[in-house]
């Protein structure tokens, strides 16, 4: 009878971690602090947000150490969802444009 032992990751790995996520949440602060407005303001919570999520989903949810199969079941649905929906959203501005330059004609 064989037995497995779970993998153990040294806690150092999940205190830098942490570190990384409260140096990436002050800097999110800080731009609310700082009162960034504009393009510039969503562009940096965004990838604030992103790189937050991103660390979440690697170390402490373990994808960092998953195969590369299921890496890809998980992230190429995604991927395709959010170019769709950018896709869209530029689809969308052309439209209401349209409407703007029809309805000052008429």
């Amino acid at each position: 009878m064989s037995t497995e032992h779970a993998q153990q990751h040294p806690i150092s790995l999940y205190l830098k971690v942490w570190g990384w996520l409260f140096l990436l949440s002050f800097f999110s602060y800080m731009v609310d602090y700082m009162h960034v407005q504009g393009p510039l303001r969503w562009t940096l919570v965004l990838t604030f947000m992103l790189l937050k999520a991103g660390l979440i989903l690697s170390v402490f949810m373990h994808v960092k150490w998953e195969r590369l199969a299921l890496k890809l079941l998980l992230f190429v649905p995604l991927f395709a969802i959010v170019v769709f929906v950018a896709l869209m959203a530029i689809e969308g501005d052309y439209t209401y444009a349209l409407r703007l330059l029809y309805f000052r004609q008429h």
